[in-house]
């Protein structure tokens, strides 16, 4: 491969692994400050805001270690995290996709604000690209929680929303966004993780203090004790299709399963050798899992723990797993930007889907299995046929990172959530009427990987070479697309890249 494109997704997910919110954050306290500085203020580095001044982060922020030991800062009530420490007058490092000509800057008194060179204007909000006047408009926001919607799952009736976010609650919504009853809050801090039981009597979720809770949906209260054992955020959770055991993935690297009965592990911890374990999922017979994570691979196991197989493909991180109703199939997402396609029997690789313009976070298949929705931080959620392996509609556009995606039990809505704490209800069948991006197809083996460079460029010369033969979202993704690698570029991202690695 490339060097050039190894970098750039191992940029990727280092990015994404460094924006990801997996650590609750604290309360956070308002400033005196009602408008941010004008456009072309200059600030000391001298912090005003309370308890320690340039010693101290300021009320709205924390630290913590990344994998690799390196300290990342996080505004809790932008979920936006930097390499560099808050301090007035310091332009923070996002390596994230803020707007062209945007940058991120720290006030005196501690609050994250922005500078648009283009409007030549300051915001508290994060700027976001206009929409293309085509894109479909969601059937309904849904706005409550107060941070990044990381989880979202879906009950069979009445198409009930359940979601759980960044500021540690769990939230009951209709479809048209009302929402039903008080949120439900515990003590364990960020929930990254959710998942309902088959008969969708109880809810479990898990938290970034390692635990998991079992939830009862009629009443809306936690069932006994937190369940105990993980040593690390509990990142995903899978009932199996019997519903006699719950499997958890965390960052200690381990599966762990339960009898949802008692709250006690059933068999001894899986080691799994991902690092971080991202996704779990039992096979539709309930007889195996899946696993992916930081690694790059996807594990197989037996009922009994015992590792089947090993299936390689992935050029980062595996971060959600979902298997075909017959067990034949196994679909994957990575922060490599692809969608993948194996043959559940030997690994095998079959299809790889390509489209998305940055790391792919969520994934699920329609209940007829007739489609197959992904979401990515690209702002995106993608349609796709998997008996086709080709992409039906136009993308769905969502203003920020999108990290949670389900659609309903009748197929009707896609249910999407992301980093601006807003849930987007879309409907499917309108969004099937929009023209597909046929260009923006897939690769399959084999040579997927030469396809897949041949693609890429082939698809930034039919936008660049080509005018007035693209949509305005083929142009919105390109100048998204060649922002972020113009950014690249610079001497600025190369040094702080090369911080990111240590070196």
């Amino acid at each position: 491969m490339d060097e050039s494109n190894v970098s750039a997704k191992h940029r990727d997910g280092e990015r994404a692994l460094l924006n990801s919110p997996l650590v609750s954050a604290p309360p956070s306290r308002r400033t005196k400050e009602k408008d941010p500085p004008p456009y072309g203020a200059q600030h000391r580095q001298t912090a005003l805001w309370e308890a320690g001044g340039n010693e101290a982060l300021p009320p709205q922020w924390r630290q913590y270690k990344l994998l690799d030991d390196r300290i990342a800062y996080q505004d809790t009530t932008l979920a936006t995290t930097s390499g560099n420490r808050p301090l007035p007058g310091v332009r923070m490092d996002y390596l994230g996709q803020l707007v062209p000509g945007c940058e991120w800057h720290i006030s005196p008194l501690g609050r994250s604000y922005f500078v648009d060179h283009n409007t030549k204007t300051t915001s508290w909000k994060k700027p976001v690209s206009e929409r293309p006047p085509e894109c479909l408009t969601p059937e309904c926001i849904i706005e409550g929680h107060s941070e990044v919607i990381w989880g979202l799952v879906r009950l069979g009736t009445g198409s009930n929303i359940l979601s759980t976010s960044g500021d540690g609650s769990i939230r009951q919504w209709t479809k048209d966004g009302e929402p039903l009853e008080r949120p439900w809050t515990s003590d364990g801090g960020a929930v990254p993780s959710i998942a309902i039981s088959p008969d969708e009597s109880m809810v479990m979720s898990g938290s970034t203090d390692g635990k998991l809770r079992l939830w009862n949906i009629r009443e809306g209260s936690v069932v006994g004790d937190p369940w105990e054992g993980h040593e690390s955020s509990v990142w995903c959770i899978e009932w199996s299709p019997n519903a006699r055991e719950i499997a958890s993935g965390s960052s200690d690297g381990t599966i762990r399963r339960w009898d949802p009965d008692t709250g006690r592990q059933i068999a001894p911890p899986i080691e799994t050798g991902h690092g971080w374990v991202c996704a779990v999922r039992y096979s539709p017979q309930g007889d195996k899992l899946t696993s992916g994570g930081k690694d790059k691979v996807i594990r197989m196991w037996s009922k009994e723990g015992e590792l089947l197989m090993e299936i390689e493909g992935h050029d980062s991180l595996v971060t959600s797993l979902c298997w075909s109703k017959d067990g034949v199939h196994v679909f994957s997402a990575s922060f490599d930007r692809t969608i993948r396609k194996w043959r559940s029997i030997d690994g095998k690789e079959l299809v790889v889907f390509q489209g998305h313009t940055d790391a792919i976070i969520s994934l699920c298949l329609s209940p007829d299995e007739s489609h197959l929705i992904s979401a990515s931080i690209d702002h995106s959620v993608r349609i796709w046929d998997p008996k086709t392996n080709q992409p039906v509609g136009n993308p769905l556009l969502h203003d920020d990172e999108v990290w949670a995606v389900v659609i309903s039990a009748d197929g009707k809505y896609i249910i999407s959530g992301g980093s601006n704490a807003k849930i987007y209800v879309w409907n499917l069948e309108a969004a099937l009427e929009h023209p597909g991006d046929d260009h923006l197809a897939i690769e399959e083996k084999p040579d997927a990987k030469l396809k897949a460079n041949c693609l890429r460029f082939s698809f930034l010369w039919y936008l660049t070479c080509s005018p007035g033969t693209s949509s305005s979202i083929d142009r919105y993704y390109l100048a998204r697309w060649s922002g972020f690698q113009e950014a690249a570029h610079q001497q600025r991202l190369d040094e702080i890249w090369q911080r990111l690695l240590g070196r």
